[in-house]
């Protein structure tokens, strides 16, 4: 690291991967061009199902706040909460601690949000820093491996308030700082909406199973006499008139309480070549996933890749396409899982499962979902949970007959694809940002190039 003297008393400890700023460019630490640096309180609000949001490190993870997930809190624990500042439009959230620690995000307009234990609140001054190109700046890679040297706590991974108000920030003139946000934040937020669009699918899909294989819906109404809202005749035709009890409590006529086993092949987990053979990594070709990376969706590429004679020589094995990685252990994991969209292969705390063609990944993935939350109540371990793969097997579910199963796979296949392919299009936008965030800081290329 660089050091550079900005008064007697404090010291700017200049990211070392950088070089000389272009002219006109300077660097500040983050309390200088700050009008506050604030810390969250020190305890766990108790959640609720409505009111104000409580904004969690897990909840910014990809640099955008995500309400969708974010816990909320009562009007007097939010009261209490902004005590010290209340978070606004401008003001960047940032994680101090733990798996997520060193990312910002922006507080969305319009929305009241307060700060869970971990966080971090940061107004920058307006007048010499604009708030975007802050959080671009903060989570770039420049700024990542900045922050790591100061990584504090041998168990939990996390940076203090001092060092967090030292942090150094790149400074150019406000207009290039603007140009540069408008660049980076168009493609957030085509990523964004992308993201968007995929929860929405994801919903149609789960709305769908829900009415046919859990509410039972087109078969009670047979049962009162209508017909089922929404089905062509042929569909309508594979349900039952009646309800019969079962082990799992009243189910349509005809259906069977089944295990997972019996509807897919549960194939043994995956492994982890070993690091000291570089051979097996480098240069790698195969996504290699990780149970941190199962997101209930496509599968389209693995943060690490590994080698075809690291494939061969290790406990790994390659998985085809349409393959459901299920997360076995490693909380808060337990439970995720993820559709493959090219052969892959995964670490040893997945397990891998292949829908049986008469009832389809979508079906499958419907029913995972589903089970879930049973699965995830019965994992095992004080430290670290885990879902013994016996268990996920035998597991017992509702099983309509297969060619009803099948139908509805027929009918979600097309939101699936074109989930992936929204999924493909974030990732080269992802990729292309990343691209130009380091020649954007570095002066290399200016923005204005871009829009003129």
């Amino acid at each position: 690291m660089a050091f550079s003297a900005v008064d007697e008393t404090k010291m700017l400890h200049v990211p070392a991967a950088y070089g000389e700023p272009p002219k006109g460019w300077s660097w500040s630490r983050l309390d200088e061009v700050s009008e506050g640096v604030f810390d969250c309180p020190h305890s766990t609000p108790k959640l609720t199902d409505a009111g104000p949001f409580v904004v969690r490190t897990q909840d910014i993870i990809t640099g955008v706040f995500r309400p969708d997930q974010a816990g909320r809190v009562s009007e007097e624990t939010y009261a209490d909460r902004i005590a010290r500042v209340t978070p606004s439009y401008g003001d960047l959230l940032y994680s101090r601690e733990g798996t997520y620690f060193g990312i910002a995000a922006e507080v969305p307009p319009k929305t009241r949000v307060c700060l869970g234990q971990r966080m971090v609140l940061i107004r920058a001054d307006r007048h010499r820093l604009d708030f975007s190109f802050l959080r671009h700046w903060l989570n770039s890679p420049i700024m990542a491996a900045h922050i790591h040297g100061y990584r504090d706590g041998s168990v939990t991974e996390r940076l203090n308030l001092p060092t967090i108000r030292a942090l150094p920030v790149l400074i150019p003139p406000l207009a290039e700082q603007k140009a540069i946000a408008a660049l980076l934040g168009a493609l957030d937020d085509k990523i964004e909406l992308n993201r968007r669009m995929n929860a929405k699918l994801e919903e149609m899909a789960r709305a769908l199973f829900q009415s046919w294989f859990v509410d039972f819906d087109p078969v009670r109404a047979k049962l009162d006499g209508r017909q089922p809202v929404g089905l062509d005749p042929g569909t309508a035709a594979l349900f039952p008139e009646h309800l019969e009890d079962s082990p799992l409590g009243h189910i349509p006529k005809g259906w069977e309480v089944r295990t997972i086993e019996s509807l897919c092949d549960v194939i043994t987990s995956g492994g982890t070549p070993a690091r000291m053979h570089m051979a097996y990594w480098e240069p790698g070709t195969i996504p290699w996933f990780k149970t941190g990376e199962l997101l209930d969706g496509p599968l389209i590429d693995a943060e690490e890749k590994i080698s075809k004679e690291g494939l061969t020589n290790s406990s790994c094995k390659l998985w085809p396409a349409g393959t459901i990685l299920f997360a076995l252990y490693a909380s808060p994991t337990v439970g995720r899982f993820g559709v493959l969209t090219k052969p892959s292969t995964a670490n040893q705390a997945a397990a891998a499962l292949i829908a049986k063609p008469i009832y389809g990944v979508p079906f499958l993935m419907g029913l995972l979902y589903e089970a879930r939350a049973e699965l995830q109540r019965v994992a095992v371990g004080a430290a670290q949970q885990n879902i013994n793969q016996g268990v996920l097997k035998s597991h017992a579910v509702i099983a309509p007959p297969p060619a009803l199963a099948k139908d509805y796979s027929v009918k979600v296949t097309p939101w699936f694809d074109q989930r992936i392919k929204l999924a493909e299009q974030s990732q080269t936008l992802a990729t292309l940002r990343d691209t130009l965030i380091p020649k954007l800081l570095s002066g290399e290329l200016k923005a204005e190039e871009f829009t003129a």
